[in-house]
């Protein structure tokens, strides 16, 4: 058995182990979330808000007579989580994946602390997720279009590490933009009044510039063919202290993402209803063939996508070594899925390749009705001129980008129309170069629905 697993086995075999520091207390839980980044919600704010911790926290053995006291606190982005941690104001911090290996890095830097990569929380494997937006009526279409302008992106999150993964596959050079420190919300506020050329970030602003109309996607990182990742790191203080609670913790977490995938409808809605983020936008996050897959293994893929990560930053942003065996510990979670009676090598085997779901089926969100679906893009857009006829309240509409698989919002895509056929795509560029190789009409969402 590896020291670490032997370690964590031995600390929860004995219930003896610091009873008398347990007993009659009240242990403090200090946890940093992203109430507006959609894949920390399942070891955030579904946590929070279907009190799934409080029902995994241990009531036996050395934890008999405890009373918890969970703080949760809320930040826009990782950074400041990290910043936190370090000054011994949080235990537990969930974040994307640049966060959490500066995080990682930093804490090394330290004498003694440490800190513990313990468990994931979904994931896009191509990379969407992040992305760059500019306003609606931009005229910029292209990446290459904002040399020289000013781009604003919350610097130290996992946007931030995109735009040199960006600059690095388009040929350029981060410093040939003007970037800028934004916080998510002062990035859209700054979109919608056109106060800034372009903001980066992460799940889900693009998407919630798209449904209100403010802003436009340019760029996503599923062109970067890096996965994008969230986790949950927790200091090794806390879990040496208490790794039942750590425990308890992943098992929250395989709660939360089997919660939202078993109906992410609902799912959606509630977590709509804990956040600021419209469910429609949610839903675009969390429903079959959606940008996010709800998974906390830490997979083999994954820590070669952290290192990766790790190399480019501290080739341009000078962060410090990491040694990956020292952080990442996944015999936490290993434990929580054998107390739970799952199988925790076979799910941490699976991955879900996007691009096969470039046939599902697009799906109109019926105002008071709910989700409908159908066989083909074209028959959306006959029911939707059907809805529209009777004066039906339309919430949203999504399709599939005919390339990558990606699940988008109707409104925004572009349409290749040849014949009866209507394939989606994300950008008019990729539609136009569509057409010059097949054929067909380029139509935008609203020539098709005035069509309909």
């Amino acid at each position: 058995m590896p020291a670490k697993r032997l370690a964590i086995a031995v600390a929860l075999s004995l219930p003896g182990i610091l009873a008398s520091n347990v007993h009659a207390q009240t242990i403090t839980i200090r946890i940093g979330h992203q109430s507006m980044c959609t894949d920390t919600y399942p070891a955030g704010v579904a946590i929070k808000g279907l009190h799934l911790l409080e029902k995994y926290l241990p009531h036996t053995g050395k934890y008999k007579g405890v009373s918890y006291d969970i703080v949760w606190r809320n930040y826009s982005s990782g950074a400041p989580i990290t910043n936190m941690m370090l000054a011994n104001k949080l235990d537990f911090g969930v974040m994307g994946d640049y966060p959490l290996v500066v995080n990682g890095a930093k804490f090394q830097q330290t004498r003694n602390d440490r800190s513990i990569l313990f468990s994931m929380t979904a994931y896009n494997l191509d990379g969407a997720g992040n992305s760059i937006a500019v306003p609606t009526s931009s005229p910029i279409t292209s990446v290459k279009q904002l040399v020289g302008k000013d781009i604003s992106v919350p610097i130290g999150s996992s946007a931030w590490g995109m735009l040199y993964e960006m600059a690095q596959q388009a040929g350029l050079k981060y410093s040939d933009f003007r970037v800028s420190n934004q916080t998510p919300m002062v990035g859209i506020s700054a979109i919608a009044a056109r106060k800034i050329d372009a903001h980066a970030d992460f799940c889900p602003m693009t998407e919630y510039m798209e449904y209100k109309g403010t802003g436009r996607m340019i760029y996503s990182g599923a062109e970067t063919k890096i996965p994008y990742l969230h986790g949950v790191v927790v200091t090794r203080a806390f879990a040496q202290k208490y790794p039942e609670i750590v425990v308890a913790y992943a098992k929250a977490v395989i709660a939360a993402d089997r919660w939202i995938a078993e109906n992410p409808y609902v799912a959606s809605k509630k977590m709509a209803a804990w956040t600021m983020i419209p469910k429609e936008v949610l839903y675009l996050y969390f429903s079959q063939g959606g940008y996010l897959t709800p998974d906390p293994t830490i997979k083999a893929k994954w820590l070669d996508t952290l290192a990766y990560d790790h190399g480019l930053l501290a080739k341009y942003a000078h962060v410090p070594p990491l040694d990956m065996h020292q952080w990442v510990d996944a015999n936490y979670l290993k434990t929580a899925y054998q107390q739970m009676g799952l199988n925790y090598a076979k799910q941490a085997e699976t991955l879900k390749n996007p691009q096969g779901d470039t046939d599902m089926p697009p799906q109109i969100w019926v105002a008071g009705k709910g989700i409908q679906q159908y066989g083909t893009n074209a028959a959306m857009f006959q029911a939707l001129g059907k809805l529209n006829a009777k004066g039906q309240d339309i919430d949203a509409v999504y399709v599939y980008d005919a390339q990558s698989g990606l699940k988008m919002f109707g409104k925004t895509a572009w349409y290749v129309k040849d014949g009866t056929s209507i394939d989606a795509y994300l950008t008019k560029g990729e539609a136009l170069r569509e057409q010059k190789e097949k054929g067909g009409k380029v139509l935008s969402y609203t020539q098709l629905r005035a069509a309909a």
